[in-house]
């Protein structure tokens, strides 16, 4: 098989998967188009919000509140409200969207497992605060993968944006203590910052983050400011793992949802927000760079529930 047609192989596979993945949260969708409410009903209810990852404590705790209801139409109210207050806590408040980012230049640290689309993220943020009027300089701090590095390059030239860069296998706390320099010589007010990809679970890699963030301190006093980990959304509960290392080696200051054009595993979200209520700044679904929306608990249920009409 060629390259091109592996890459086709691959490209049809992650369609298919994507259509499972939203077939799975459709199915909450058709439970209420019933019209009654009975033993079926909620035992469906209840097998597809396990699917979804939503966990068998929450599951149960909403279950025993929409029990009470009548009808499938006020089943579903009922369970938006539920999720809608689970979300609360993972707000942010100013909303990183909207909030002109200060003190300049404002230094946001990417963090996250190998996969979870780290770079292409930092270059829809880069395209975001551009479009909120700020001048973003990217800095390729993963130094481990060279395709990281060009691939950082070749969404900097779409942007017409600079990028700080060394050679793969360079110092990534170099790079980001240079980066974060020019930040303040040229008069970039936002810098965001590509790290290397990692499994939370080996230790020297963690550290080696946390020399990272030290030596960014050294370059601008109070830096970084942020510290987002990039989740990827189809992976449910194994998030929760991951955010709680990362977060108590890095503490976090908030998180980045991708791959959200498929939701299977979406609800895992709901038990982040009781165990590690960070707030959740944006969205990702695709790989367009205008793929990227920031977070409100209302966009995130529409998602995957949608707009639901009971059947005559």
């Amino acid at each position: 098989m060629s390259i091109i047609e592996f890459r086709k192989a691959g490209l049809a596979l992650a369609h298919e998967f994507a259509k499972q993945l939203g077939a799975m949260w459709q199915r909450l969708k058709r439970i209420f188009t019933r019209r009654i409410t009975d033993a079926a009903f909620f035992a469906e209810l209840e097998d597809t919000l396990l699917a979804g990852d939503v966990g068998p404590t929450l599951t149960a705790e909403w279950l025993a509140q929409v029990r009470k209801e009548k009808t499938p139409e006020t089943v579903d109210q009922t369970l938006r409200g539920l999720m809608h207050a689970a979300l609360a806590p993972l707000t942010p408040s100013p909303p990183a969207a909207d909030a002109a980012p200060t003190p300049a230049p404002y230094v946001i640290l990417i963090l996250g497992v190998n996969g979870a689309g780290k770079t292409t993220t930092i270059a829809k943020l880069a395209h975001h605060f551009q479009q909120h009027g700020r001048r973003p300089l990217l800095v390729a701090g993963d130094t481990f993968r060279a395709a990281a590095i060009e691939q950082l390059q070749v969404w900097g030239g779409r942007l017409q944006l600079p990028v700080i860069a060394s050679t793969p296998g360079a110092d990534a706390g170099a790079v980001a203590f240079d980066g974060v320099r020019a930040a303040v010589a040229r008069g970039h007010d936002v810098v965001l910052i590509d790290t290397a990809g990692r499994l939370h679970t080996r230790v020297p890699l963690m550290d080696e983050l946390a020399k990272v963030q030290r030596v960014i301190g050294k370059a601008l006093p109070g830096a970084p400011h942020e510290r987002w980990c990039i989740l990827d959304a189809t992976i449910g509960q194994n998030a929760l793992a991951q955010v709680q290392q990362f977060h108590e080696r890095m503490g976090l200051t908030g998180l980045i949802l991708t791959k959200c054009d498929g939701t299977a595993k979406a609800g895992a979200v709901f038990t982040l927000a009781r165990t590690i209520p960070l707030p959740i700044h944006f969205i990702g679904s695709g790989e367009q760079i205008e793929s990227l929306a920031p977070f409100t608990p209302a966009a995130f249920i529409e998602r995957l529930l949608g707009n639901t009409a009971v059947t005559t």
